[in-house]
């Protein structure tokens, strides 16, 4: 049977694995975080506010340009 790891050990180890096991890793942390409803919100909602925010800087960049 395998002794506990630390998070500290998880994060040393990350930089020895490939681009693809860290995507892996990266999907696994983000299935097990959207078990939690406030979290799964938060995920949804990030992208949409920075979607808006990148539309509203656009229009200033805009009405500046004039």
């Amino acid at each position: 049977m395998l002794g506990a790891v630390s998070a500290s050990e998880i994060i040393r180890e990350l930089p020895k694995l490939t681009e693809a096991e860290r995507r892996a890793i990266r999907v696994g942390l983000l299935e097990i975080a959207n078990q939690d409803p406030d979290v799964a919100l938060s995920n949804q909602s990030a992208p949409e506010g920075a979607l808006m925010l990148d539309r509203l800087e656009n229009d200033d960049a805009r009405h500046q340009s004039w």
